[in-house]
C-alpha cells in the first residue's frame, strides 16, 4: 500500500515504483529522491504525456473520455492503442454527446485530433464541441444542476441493503489538473481553444472520386480513403514511434461519427446477409492493427440498431477493445415508467478490455441511467423499485409479505 500511495504522488505506476526502487537497493517505504525524477527513467516516458496516467491495474498508459463518471465504468480510462466503440441511441440524440466529449478533451489537454464523418464537416463538429469548467469557480454554475436533481419528495422509500452499497458516480466539477475533465453542454469550447489546437478533418463527400476503381472484394471506397488517411497522419506525425516526434510526445485522438451507416457506402444496414469478409469488420481489423503500435486511442459510433445481421454485430463487437451501449427511452415503454422518470435513458458497458488475454472482461456495474441536464451529462444508478419489511405488509387478506 506504501508503494502505491508513493505512485499516486508522483505520478507513476506501482510496477515502475517498485522496480525503480530495487534498483536503486532502497524500499518502497523509503521517500524517494530526486534522482528518479530524471529524464532516463523509464517511468517518467510513460507518464510525460499530457492528458494522460498510467492504471492503476496494470501501467498501461489511459486517456480521458471527457466524461469521469464513464472513465470510473472503464476501469480509470480509455487505454491507449484501443478503440471505444459507442452502440448509437435509437434516435442518434445522445451518443453524440459522448463523441464531442471525447473530442473536447482532446482539446483541452493539447491531443492531436482526427475527426472523420460522412455526414458532418469535421470544423463544424468542432464549433459543436461543449465548454470545458477547467477550475473549481465553475462549481457554481452547475449547482443549479446538482440542487435540483437533489430536491425530490421527502417521503423516505426503503430499498434493499444491497443496493445502498453501490458506488456513487461523481457529478460536480472539479479542478483542471485532474485527470479528465467536465464539460456545460449548454455552451460552445471558445473560439481560441479550437484555433490554438492542431485536428485533422476527413469529411467523406470531400474525399471521394467517382473515378476511383477497386478491386471487387477489396474494402469500399469510403473505407480504404479513411484507413489510407489515419494511416498517413500516424507515420507522418511520428505516432507510430518508427519517426520519433520531434517535440514533445502527443496523443492522435481519432473520432469517427456513424460508421456502418448507409452514409459511408456501406450496405450493413439494408442487408441481412452474412459475408464474413464484410468490408466494415476488415476496416476494424485493420485499424485496430494500426491503433495497437501507436499513441492514439479511437472513439466509433456505429448505429447497431440498424444492422439487420445479428452475426456482423457480434463481429463489429469482437473487433472492438471496449463497448458502451446507449439505450434512450425515446418511443419507449420505459418513458412511461415511474422507476425512470428522472432519466433520458440506460447505458451500458458490454465489454472492457482485458490486456494479455483472449477474452474480454465484462463490467460488474449494472443499472445505470444517464439523464441530460441543463448543463451536465451525468450517469448514475436509478432509484430501486420499493421493498417492504415484513412488519408493513399485510396478512390480513392471506398475502404473503413482498421482498
Amino acid at each position: 500500500m506504501a508503494a502505491a500511495a508513493s505512485c499516486s504522488t508522483s505520478t507513476r505506476s506501482t510496477g515502475s515504483v517498485v522496480v525503480a526502487a530495487s534498483r536503486n537497493s532502497v524500499t518502497s517505504f523509503q521517500r524517494r529522491g530526486p534522482r528518479a525524477s530524471g529524464t532516463d527513467s523509464g517511468c517518467s516516458r510513460l507518464v510525460s504525456i499530457a492528458g494522460t496516467r498510467p492504471s492503476v491495474r496494470n501501467g498501461q498508459l489511459l486517456v480521458s473520455t471527457g466524461l469521469p463518471a464513464l472513465d470510473q465504468l472503464l476501469g480509470g480510462g480509455l487505454a491507449v492503442g484501443t478503440v471505444l466503440l459507442i452502440e448509437e441511441d435509437k434516435y442518434n440524440i445522445y451518443s453524440p454527446l459522448l463523441f464531442k466529449y471525447f473530442l473536447a478533451e482532446g482539446i483541452v489537454t493539447g491531443h492531436t485530433l482526427l475527426v472523420a464523418s460522412a455526414k458532418e464537416d469535421p470544423a463544424d463538429i468542432l464549433q459543436e464541441l461543449p465548454a470545458p469548467l477547467l477550475d473549481d469557480n465553475c462549481k457554481k454554475e452547475c449547482d443549479e444542476d446538482i440542487c435540483n436533481h437533489k430536491t425530490e419528495s421527502n417521503i423516505k422509500m426503503k430499498i434493499a441493503w444491497r443496493y445502498q452499497l453501490l458506488p456513487k458516480m461523481e457529478a460536480r466539477p472539479v479542478s483542471s489538473s485532474r485527470f479528465g475533465h467536465y464539460y456545460d453542454v449548454s455552451k460552445r469550447i471558445p473560439q481560441e481553444l479550437i484555433e490554438a489546437s492542431k485536428w485533422h478533418g476527413f469529411f467523406l463527400p470531400e474525399k471521394i472520386s467517382s473515378t476511383l476503381n477497386l478491386e471487387p472484394c477489396s474494402l469500399n471506397h469510403g473505407y480504404i480513403k479513411l484507413l489510407q488517411f489515419i494511416q498517413n497522419i500516424i507515420y507522418e506525425e511520428g505516432f507510430d514511434g518508427s519517426n520519433p516526434q520531434k517535440k514533445q510526445k502527443n496523443i492522435l485522438r481519432i473520432g469517427i461519427q456513424n460508421l456502418g451507416s448507409p452514409l459511408w457506402g456501406d450496405d450493413i444496414c439494408w442487408t441481412e446477409n452474412c459475408d464474413s469478409n464484410h468490408s466494415l469488420t476488415k476496416f476494424l481489423y485493420m485499424l485496430r492493427g494500426l491503433l495497437r503500435s501507436s499513441l492514439s486511442a479511437c472513439i466509433i459510433t456505429v448505429p447497431t440498431h440498424l444492422i439487420q445481421n445479428k452475426a456482423i454485430i457480434a463481429r463489429v463487437t469482437n473487433l472492438s477493445d471496449t463497448v458502451v451501449g446507449l439505450e434512450s427511452f425515446i418511443g419507449s415503454e420505459k418513458e412511461t415508467n415511474p422507476l425512470y422518470k428522472d432519466y433520458h435513458g440506460l447505458i451500458h458497458i458490454r465489454q472492457i478490455p482485458q490486456l494479455n488475454n483472449l477474452i474480454y472482461d465484462v463490467s460488474d456495474v449494472k443499472d445505470l441511467a444517464f439523464k441530460l441536464k441543463r448543463k451536465l451529462f451525468t450517469i448514475e444508478h436509478p432509484p430501486t423499485p420499493t421493498v417492504l419489511l415484513p412488519s408493513q405488509t399485510s396478512t390480513s387478506r392471506g398475502h404473503s409479505p413482498v421482498w
